[in-house]
């Protein structure tokens, strides 16, 4: 049926309405579409691209600057210094091995750095970076820099890295740091973050290893953007990291020097001690190494000569090494009886150069005997016979706990590495560790220092010391930890007769002073320097009967290994005490020829704060003591002063 005209129009402007109404619909669409379009390829473009790369967050630690360590006087020891490095992140890469080709083309990378680098990769976290190459110049940088967007996963860092500008002076005493090993990592509960950083750094012996937690210092972060290809963006934001504390030593990098110097040549050890607080002033042991060869990595060639060298110069003589004390020891064994009543300083024995107990002959060093003895004479001339006497009366346990009380037997509380607790033995020590007896040979052997006592030169210095003061001192190392004193550690008097203290110390001054004293040749010519001592010379093998009746054999006439320690304890000046000196020499022969002028040097220069004056040698000896001054290998000095100029 056809519908009306009427009713055809109305439809019509119905239809219209809807396509005017929709059209305007889809314009407004389209604009808005267009207007949002725009902004985004336009506006917002940079922002859109990088979301389109796969933009990601990553946080990174940043490592603190370690703690610097000064001697007393503020002169640095240990420093960082600016270190040029390239690190990998294998995540980052891609194809690892490929980068670092295209790297090598850039800064000289061997074989060996590739290989090792990939074994790196291999083993860490894909994000960890790992260190392909530090101490790079300043060239060397730029390039990988400039060229770092077709590197990708490669970054140039400026870091810091340890440096001892005072070389092999402190070796033993500051030690070195090192990278984290595994090993390291194994021995911690909860290792720090900061370990997880390329080659971070962290002590590996001495003060260094010690103090790691106070010269470490905490982590800082950076949050940084990052795209798809590991190319950093932006930093969004950064936390600096708190560095480590600041130490000052008690120790004294000019007369270390000197003592370093001095030793040179030698197998010994050398511990200086402030007699009136304990402040070890300087501890040396000889040969030394240079440490900075550590931090950078020793080759194979170097460490070997290190390792195997007679001489042992990677060991600590100073604290890590015990001896025989020899004669040195009989200052304690004289006190131990005076203490217990069973001698009087003015009691005297017969020494005939041997004394008889039980089967066997305990001899004197001198073959024909010293004849009476009392105690200052015994001190002063080292009358052996007198000591195996008077050690019987009193029995070692009255001996070692004399020992314990001048600070032999301890593990003394210093910040170094292996500090060793010698040993004073007692009959329950021999029966626990030994399954045997005491006998009577034990303690004659122990009271001259021979048998089982054995000594650190520091636990030497501090007997000495604590002898010439009267006082319980103990020693310190660290005076300062960012600028704030530590605490000096005495515990009083010793409990000790003063009378007693003073006939063992009037012995000690004959001992350097007197024509008859073991160490007259060593002695000090000025009256106000005046330095008491101990000489002291401990067997290292046993001398046969046979060879008594021929005659002993020389020390020069023996192998360098068989040959007897030399040792000498001192302290100065004699009236108004204020340093103590512990001397080794291994192997050295006698303690008066090869310990006793070397302490007699330290004593001066510790005293004087430079080269001895010639005045303070008797004048006979002024000529080859300067010859001897000349040859020293120091750092710095000043000239010395001849004899024709002053004649």
């Amino acid at each position: 049926m056809r519908r009306p005209p009427r009713d055809t129009d109305l439809s019509t402007r119905r239809i219209g309405r809807r396509a005017l109404v929709l059209g305007g619909a889809q314009l407004a669409f389209v604009g808005l579409l267009g207007w949002r379009m725009r902004q985004m390829q336009v506006e917002q473009s940079e922002e859109y691209r990088m979301l389109a790369e796969e933009n990601r967050i990553n946080m990174r630690l940043l490592p603190p600057a370690r703690g610097l360590i000064f001697d007393r006087n503020g002169a640095p020891i240990a420093i960082n210094d600016q270190n040029y490095r390239v690190v990998i992140v294998r995540e980052d890469a891609g194809d690892v091995e490929q980068v670092l080709q295209e790297l090598g083309r850039l800064i000289p990378l061997t074989d060996e750095d590739i290989e090792r680098t990939l074994r790196e990769t291999r083993r860490r976290s894909s994000f960890v970076p790992v260190t392909v190459a530090d101490r790079l110049s300043w060239d060397d940088l730029a390039r990988v820099a400039v060229n770092a967007p077709a590197l990708p996963g490669v970054r140039p860092e400026v870091g810091l890295s340890r440096a001892y500008p005072l070389g092999s002076d402190f070796a033993h005493v500051v030690g070195y740091v090192g990278p984290v090993s595994d090993y390291d990592l194994s021995k911690l509960q909860d290792p720090d973050p900061l370990l997880q950083i390329p080659k971070f750094q962290i002590g590996k012996s001495g003060i260094e290893a010690k103090e790691e937690m106070v010269l470490r210092g905490r982590a800082g972060n950076s949050q940084i953007e990052v795209n798809a290809v590991g190319r950093v963006m932006r930093e969004l934001s950064r936390t600096e990291g708190t560095a480590g504390r600041n130490l000052q030593l008690t120790i004294d990098e000019t007369l270390q020097n000197y003592v370093q110097a001095r030793l040179d040549g030698e197998s010994a050890a050398v511990v200086v001690t402030d007699v009136r607080n304990g402040d070890l002033l300087a501890v040396a042991s000889s040969p030394t190494f240079d440490p900075n060869k550590f931090v950078r990595g020793i080759s194979g060639a170097d460490y070997r000569l290190l390792t195997e060298n007679k001489f042992r110069p990677l060991a600590n003589k100073s604290v890590q090494g015990v001896y025989p004390p020899g004669s040195t020891f009989k200052m304690v064994t004289a006190l131990a009886a005076l203490e217990a009543g069973v001698v009087s300083p003015e009691d005297t024995v017969w020494c005939p150069g041997y004394l008889s107990a039980g089967s066997r002959r305990f001899h004197c060093w001198k073959r024909g005997g010293h004849g009476h003895m009392n105690l200052h004479q015994s001190l002063q001339q080292s009358c052996d016979v007198y000591y195996y006497e008077v050690a019987q009366r009193v029995g070692i346990d009255k001996i070692s706990e004399m020992a314990r009380k001048l600070g032999m037997g301890t593990r003394f509380d210093i910040p170094m590495s292996a500090v060793a607790e010698g040993l004073t033995p007692t009959r329950d020590w021999k029966a626990t560790r030994r399954g045997a007896d005491w006998v009577i040979g034990d303690t004659l052997n122990a009271s001259i220092g021979q048998g089982f006592v054995l000594a650190s030169p520091l636990q030497l210095s501090v007997m000495t010391a604590r002898l010439a003061s009267g006082n319980t001192i103990a020693p310190r190392l660290i005076r300062a930890v960012d600028g704030v004193e530590e605490p000096v550690r005495l515990e009083g008097p010793l409990d000790i007769n003063p009378q007693h203290l003073r006939a063992v110390r009037r012995a000690m001054f004959a001992v350097s002073n007197s024509r008859r004293g073991t160490a007259y040749r060593s002695r000090i010519d000025d009256e106000t320097l005046q330095m008491a001592g101990k000489t002291g010379t401990s067997q290292v093998r046993n001398i046969t009967a046979a060879e008594r009746r021929r005659g002993v054999f020389r020390n020069e006439d023996l192998p360098w290994e068989r040959r007897d320690h030399a040792l000498f304890v001192g302290f100065a000046p004699y009236d108004n005490p204020q340093v103590s000196v512990s001397v080794v020499v291994e192997h050295g022969g006698g303690g008066s020829t090869a310990a006793a002028p070397i302490a007699r040097d330290v004593i001066l220069r510790t005293l004087h704060g430079d080269l001895p004056p010639l005045e303070a040698y008797p004048a006979g000896q002024r000529e080859r003591i300067e010859e001897e001054q000349r040859a020293l290998p120091l750092r710095d000095r000043k000239p010395v002063e001849t004899v024709s100029s002053r004649a």
